[in-house]
């Protein structure tokens, strides 16, 4: 709320001058007391918000820094302090996609917020790109920062590289929430239509030429999630820790997959969020932190 002080004190100064022709001595001085504890209320507010300032997530040199991984300079910010929490955005972004839940879990977490290789600031040229490499990057960074294991949270790319990860790197992963995830590039893994409109992406970009980095990047991207990933729902089996399979009752990722995913997780939740896209942690910010703190912090009932 953005309060103009000059506004307020004429405002205050017309309604005193306006009753006290109405009032008596005593009337006048309560009057006075209670109009003068509204201004030092409103003073504070005012000063509140003034000191108030947005975090610039993925931007922020009080909180980042870059660590030596696999051949990249990747690129993380740190908040808070407790247990790691390592966070996982999609495709495309950055750490930004989570400035609605950083500062929610960094009260009680060390949240761990990354560019992903070939994201925002942790840059790579070079033409491969995969979820495995992706989760062996996360895994490196977390040793790289004496970091035995971590929670984590992926939401869609992000909630793959966290299945992955903890696949291919269990003893990372404490317990991890997966949100729009999906394990097969194919139209059987989406919502009606979802794939259809990724296909005239692909035809209508596939002949282009690209001279730039960032031209160059941004179709490398797109290929990763056009040709990936390929992982069998029997692969599901390697995770071994809990895991909070999540997605939005209209999700880009269809419900059955997302059905799939959990039930082929040995020990796992399965939360559809109702009323909800893609972007459950955005849409449902206070909904999303809270069942997936609850799920960090509660024992996991087999």
């Amino acid at each position: 709320m953005l309060i103009n002080k000059n506004k307020l004190m004429h405002h205050v100064r017309a309604y005193y001058c306006y009753d006290l022709q109405y009032l008596s001595h005593s009337q006048f001085h309560t009057m006075k007391k209670i109009l003068f504890a509204i201004i030092i209320s409103q003073l504070f507010v005012i000063m509140a918000c003034a000191q108030e300032k947005k975090v610039p997530y993925d931007n922020n040199p009080a909180a980042g820094r870059y660590y030596d991984v696999r051949g990249i300079k990747m690129y993380c910010e740190v908040y808070g302090t407790g247990k790691p929490l390592l966070l996982i955005h999609g495709n495309g972004g950055d750490i930004s996609a989570f400035y609605k839940n950083i500062p929610y879990f960094s009260k009680k977490y060390m949240v761990i917020a990354v560019d992903s290789r070939a994201h925002g600031k942790s840059t790579d040229p070079r033409d491969s790109l995969s979820f495995e490499m992706m989760a062996d990057d996360f895994a490196a960074l977390l040793t790289a920062m004496h970091i035995d294991s971590s929670y984590v949270i992926g939401w869609s790319d992000g909630g793959i590289n966290a299945l992955v990860l903890a696949m291919r790197h269990p003893e990372k992963v404490i317990k991890l929430a997966s949100t729009g995830a999906n394990l097969t590039p194919d139209s059987a893994a989406f919502a009606p239509g979802v794939w259809r409109d990724e296909l005239k992406d692909y035809n209508f970009g596939k002949d282009k030429p690209r001279t730039t980095a960032e031209q160059k990047n941004n179709w490398k991207i797109f290929m990763l999630d056009w040709l990936q990933p390929n992982i069998p729902f029997s692969a599901l089996q390697q995770i071994k820790c809990p895991s909070l399979i999540i997605a939005g009752d209209h999700d880009l990722i269809s419900l059955q997959h997302t059905v799939l995913i959990y039930q082929n997780i040995p020990h796992a939740y399965l939360w559809i969020v109702p009323n909800s896209p893609h972007s459950t942690l955005q849409a449902h910010t206070d909904d999303f932190n809270k069942q997936v703190d609850d799920f960090f912090s509660q024992p996991f009932h087999y």
